[in-house]
């Protein structure tokens, strides 16, 4: 979608909500008893964000107007956007949410129970990357970090952990491949302390900062994964669980079988 484009759409997104909207939401400006427009008019909704008339018409008409995030943030909470929508408005303008993630900590029963349920090697990685669950192939597999009482972080177990090189057959070609998929998945948390917490600490290692200066950006991707003591080959595969989000179901099929 090209610039243009995108700013149609939004302006027709912004509209449509607005007159979706009922008009006792507003609370700003007194309301006469009998009203042509349907939802909330534009003047209603400018001052429920603390925004100009003028700013709210530019935007639903197209025109070139770059909005900033926090106004963006104000106009999604009063026209009472659901999460999928408030990305889809952020998505449009081209702007990222400067509101906090939504809360990983408690996830689901039924999410956590999933590695559980699987008769190949599996676990589950929150935002940060951070293991939340896994099974006990995963765990017999993954030694120094899935089983006893380790860190569960998968970054601190690749550049931290001295098991990682001695279990990970290709560490070296692994660990840029990670570092560069693990900045995809930074750059669109940058607001998540933890994440950046976490790419601070590990900065502290040379290897690390190292692989992270050269700004390599890869998506997740499923692939063989080779694995020594004893030798072993696994494909991987990645799945992103529509809620929570940012929760990866990561599988490991053998393929030495």
């Amino acid at each position: 979608m090209n610039t243009l484009d995108a700013r149609r759409a939004l302006g027709a997104f912004l509209r449509t909500h607005r007159e979706r909207m009922p008009h006792q939401t507003a609370g700003a400006i007194p309301q006469p008893r009998r009203r042509r427009t349907p939802g909330l008019r534009r003047e209603e909704l400018a001052a429920s964000c603390g925004v100009s008339l003028t700013w709210i018409t530019w935007l639903e008409q197209g025109r070139d107007v770059s909005p900033s995030p926090r106004a963006l943030a104000r106009l999604a909470d009063a026209l009472r956007l659901a999460s999928a929508e408030r990305a889809y408005l952020f998505e449009l303008a081209g702007k990222r949410d400067p509101d906090p993630l939504p809360n990983e900590e408690d996830l689901p029963a039924p999410v956590l129970a999933l590695p559980g349920r699987m008769i190949i090697p599996a676990y589950l990685l929150d935002g940060s990357w951070t293991a939340r669950s896994w099974n006990h192939g995963a765990a017999s597999l993954f030694a120094g970090w899935l089983d006893g009482d380790h860190d569960r972080n998968l970054m601190r177990f690749i550049f931290r952990s001295p098991a990682a090189p001695r279990l990970i057959a290709d560490w070296d070609e692994r660990a840029r491949r990670v570092a560069a998929e693990f900045r995809a998945d930074f750059s669109r948390n940058l607001r998540d302390p933890a994440m950046q917490g976490l790419v601070e600490e590990l900065s502290q290692i040379p290897v690390f900062r190292s692989l992270w200066e050269e700004q390599a950006v890869l998506a997740r991707e499923g692939g063989e994964r080779r694995f020594n003591n004893p030798s072993r080959r696994f494909h991987q595969s990645s799945f992103i669980l529509s809620a929570p989000p940012n929760i990866k179901l990561v599988t490991l099929t053998p393929l030495d079988v």
